[in-house]
């Protein structure tokens, strides 16, 4: 029989709540008392309440953390707020007000929510980027960088936003457009910060790894691609009105031969310095075009090849010929040095800008295809050298790679290299809302660090109408005048501040290790208490960050590892990323009109049931639809979990202990899987097998020994232990009902008995023509041949078969006999 009392969520939500708090059960001890642990979610921006791609993350985290806690860690579990963003300024300028009031209010709103959804945060550990108390310390990072030569300011063309009026980095622009807004990014050459993040290209490769099989393969690959390692070499082009030599790298040094023209991105410096008077009216004309595209126009297969002729040409260094240089907006101005030799049979870009102009196309290598002097398709491949003078009749790629670089080293006209994809990070923002960049510029003494005891450069006090984008940053304007003249720290002589603010990706580099000693008023983080928590041992985001923020924050915990501050060189030593919440598989949008209302289904279902069915609908990492999943059926369970714990606390105890032995082996035989399941992170599984282990019980308390069973109270405290971790509330509840006192985030998790789990006997189903005839208990230790001859001995399998002649017997043990007639 099952009690009739019933669970009342959103009372359990308030008690428990309240109970969490003033216990401080999930605030980290940190006093040395166990082996700690460090999890951590990517902390969340407050854009508004928090959503369904939220309510799935952070879930993810929570597992790991409570279950972290049950078996003895000392776990350490914050949550803070990456607060600076554009989003906040755009809402200040169409609320006439400032952007802490947008921010703040958002973040009290998400503090709300988060509290509600029963996560295990260590609340004293809270932070806000947007604090001055927090980016006083990114400001004295970003001078610890500047004055190990690794943050510097040079002009180049960026990316820029025309509707946000701001730049962005490579990584921020998808498809052409701002990854924020949508618009469509144009460039602009202006004077920026950026951090030397080339200069750990070759560190970020290598260290890689030590994350494999801690990290997703896919995450990996997409830093090895990024980072995008080439090994060729540089080669010195006397160019006619350059007064040095253009150098150009190539991987492929072996078909220089081949070369046939010379390309310059047009938004070069060198398109313009050397382009002659005759031709500088068009090259003008086609630069401007040039502006008007995108980086992903520019680069599309697809696009038709145009160029214009500069009226000079360059020597090739290993044949002494000459070569028309073009500008072509196919090649990029910051990719390398905005130059390259054009070799058009063995690279379908360049031979379709041949093809385009009428140049000449000259094949280097034969490689057994079709010549593309005739068919105008490029051949990429390797084979026998042609046209190449002493590489002529040979076949090794490595040895006509080496004996070019050779020549050219000879010579004086190259040298082999590696190159990196990586670009150095942009940081420079025009925007308000940021970390204001700490250097004063001088007339005199140019950048000038402000003193450490004026750190934090803080904010003027503006609003509204005086964030409006104008092209320039609102610390540039008229309103902040105040703010930016200042006193030369130096010399005492006039000065102005920077302007510029800091892309937000800089405060989310360092934040896991703020969390550690959150307070600190004396560094930006205590050595120390990094030394004991750090680095993080589970870390939970979207895939989404793989680039961005991971490769960021690697790079930061190098620089700071370099500088003597800690003693490992690695951020994150275990990644999960989780997949996203769709509707009828479309990604959430305001724009779709589909999204899901969190709040909404906690107040229908309650926070148990939507963190159960989210974390049932399949692996973490795997997309799930919320049209698939099931609330209601999901609360119809927690229900009878429930009712296990009423039954079992209302039961009289019965018979002796241990209680009985089929229950007690079902209850370990989950231990074990339930345990596998959690340190494997197939989360989905785990409550698939709590599933399995309340009917278990709920049998053995209508049909087996009864509630008062000391086997079954066994079973239902770790369902309800199991149940903690993705039901907190309604397992809090199950605690109580059976005895304890709070909190079962306190108690200790079970450990499976090896005994228990020993199988005596096992069921084999047997089939005759795929269709199930019989069922044999058979021992554990059953061979195959005994398996066949049982099988084929069994009654019902002797009527199927009918008199039939045996064809074959497939044997699948434990599981499965099947017997294939003739």
């Amino acid at each position: 029989m099952e009690s009739a009392r019933t669970y009342d969520a959103a009372a359990a939500q308030e008690r428990w709540q309240q109970f969490w708090e003033a216990d401080g059960t999930f605030v980290a001890a940190d006093d040395g008392s166990r082996e700690r642990r460090y999890v951590l979610d990517m902390f969340p921006y407050p854009s508004g309440d928090l959503h369904m791609g939220h309510a799935e993350a952070f879930v993810m985290g929570d597992i790991a953390a409570r279950y972290w806690i049950l078996r003895g860690f000392d776990v350490m579990h914050p949550i803070g707020w990456d607060s600076f963003g554009l989003p906040a300024e755009n809402a200040a300028i169409a609320r006439n007000a400032h952007p802490a009031e947008w921010t703040y209010a958002n973040i009290e709103t998400q503090v709300a929510s988060f509290k509600r959804y029963g996560l295990s945060l260590d609340w004293t550990r809270r932070l806000h980027t947007s604090d001055p108390e927090y980016y006083r310390w990114t400001q004295w990072l970003f001078q610890l960088f500047h004055s190990r030569g690794l943050a510097y300011r040079k002009s180049s063309p960026v990316n820029w936003c025309p509707q946000d009026q701001t730049v962005l980095a490579n990584e921020q622009v998808v498809q052409g457009a701002c990854e924020r807004c949508g618009a469509a990014v144009t460039k602009r050459n202006l004077t920026q910060w950026y951090f030397k993040i080339t200069e750990y290209a070759q560190r970020l490769l290598d260290d890689m790894t030590a994350l494999e099989g801690h990290w997703p393969d896919r995450v990996l690959a997409m830093q090895r691609n990024w980072i995008g390692r080439s090994e060729g070499a540089y080669v010195d082009f006397a160019v006619e009105g350059s007064a040095d030599p253009v150098t150009v790298f190539t991987t492929r040094p072996d078909t220089l031969y081949g070369a046939t023209f010379f390309v310059v991105a047009p938004d070069a410096a060198l398109a313009s310095a050397i382009v002659t008077d005759d031709q500088r009216a068009e090259f003008e004309a086609y630069l401007e075009k040039t502006r008007a595209a995108s980086e992903i126009e520019r680069q599309a297969t697809d696009r038709p090849k145009t160029g214009v002729f500069l009226g000079r040409y360059a020597t090739n260094p290993v044949n002494g010929e000459k070569l028309p240089v073009y500008a072509a907006d196919y090649v990029l101005a910051d990719y390398g040095t905005g130059a390259v030799m054009a070799v058009p049979a063995h690279d379908q870009r360049d031979l379709d800008f041949a093809q385009a102009l009428g140049l000449p196309v000259r094949r280097v290598i034969d490689t057994g295809e079709p010549n593309p002097e005739e068919t105008f398709v490029a051949t990429s491949g390797d084979g026998t050298y042609v046209n190449s003078g002493e590489l002529d009749g040979l076949t090794d790629k490595a040895s006509g790679v080496a004996r070019i670089t050779e020549k050219l080293a000879e010579a004086g006209t190259g040298q082999s290299a590696i190159t990196y994809r990586l670009r150095d990070w942009l940081l420079s923002r025009q925007r308000f809302w940021g970390c204001p960049i700490p250097i004063i510029h001088c007339a005199d003494c140019g950048e000038v660090p402000v003193p450490e005891d004026q750190l934090p450069v803080t904010l003027p006090d503006l609003k509204g109408a005086d964030l409006a984008p104008k092209g320039t940053s609102p610390l540039a304007s008229e309103a902040a005048r105040e703010w930016r003249e200042v006193a030369c720290p130096s010399c005492g002589g006039p000065a102005e501040r920077d302007t510029d603010t800091m892309d937000t990706f800089v405060d989310s580099s360092w934040y896991y290790f703020r969390y550690c000693s959150p307070t600190d008023a004396d560094a930006a983080f205590d050595v120390e208490a990094v030394k004991r928590w750090a680095p993080v041992d589970q870390y939970v985001g979207g895939v989404e960050h793989a680039i961005l923020h991971l490769l960021y924050s690697r790079f930061f915990t190098k620089v700071i590892h370099d500088a003597g501050l800690i003693d490992f060189t690695e951020p994150f030593t275990n990644l999960m990323n989780q997949g996203q919440v769709t509707n009828g598989g479309k990604a959430m949008s305001k724009s779709l009109g589909n999204g899901v209302d969190l709040g909404e289904q906690i107040d229908l279902h309650g926070v148990d049931a939507i963190r159960t069915a989210i974390v049932f609908a399949g692996p973490p990492e795997d997309d799930i639809d919320w049209t698939a999943m099931s609330p209601s059926s999901t609360s119809k369970f927690l229900a009878r979990a429930y009712r296990i714990a009423t039954d079992v606390a209302a039961a009289t105890p019965v018979g002796d202990a241990p209680g009985d032995i089929g229950v007690r082996k079902g209850t370990h035989a989950s231990i074990a899987a339930i345990t596998e399941a959690v340190e494997d992170q197939r989360y989905n599984v785990l409550v698939a097998r709590i599933m399995e282990l309340v009917n278990h019980t709920r049998k053995a308390i209508d049909a087996g020994p009864g509630a008062g069973d000391a086997a079954v109270r066994e079973a239902a405290e770790f369902i309800t232990q199991a149940l903690s971790l993705v039901a907190p509330y309604l397992a809090e509840e199950m605690w109580e009902l059976l005895g304890h006192a709070p909190s079962v985030a306190r108690s200790t998790w079970p450990e499976a008995d090896p005994a228990l789990l020993v199988q005596e006997s096992v069921t084999v189903v047997v089939q005759v023509a795929g269709k199930v005839r019989g069922k044999l208990e058979l021992p554990a230790d059953v061979t195959e041949a005994d398996a066949t001859a049982a099988a084929l001995a069994d009654e019902g399998v002797q009527r199927a078969l009918a008199g039939r002649e045996v064809a074959k017997v497939i044997v699948r043990l434990p599981k499965m006999v099947s017997i294939v007639p003739a």
